[in-house]
């Protein structure tokens, strides 16, 4: 799978390699703003098991 995806960016190695860390940091955006919060609407924060 990653020798796939290294083949189909473009450019040379440290383009590549550009490319990936700007994807990884929108993947990493997205998470953090959009799917994180909309799971804390299912997870009880207030129930506590250690006292």
């Amino acid at each position: 799978m990653y020798a796939s995806l290294w083949s189909v960016l473009p450019g040379p190695a440290w383009v590549r390699v550009l490319i990936l860390v700007v994807l990884v940091a929108v993947v990493l955006a997205v998470c953090v703003f959009v799917v994180f919060p909309w799971l804390n609407t299912f997870i009880n924060v207030t129930d506590v098991t250690v006292e």
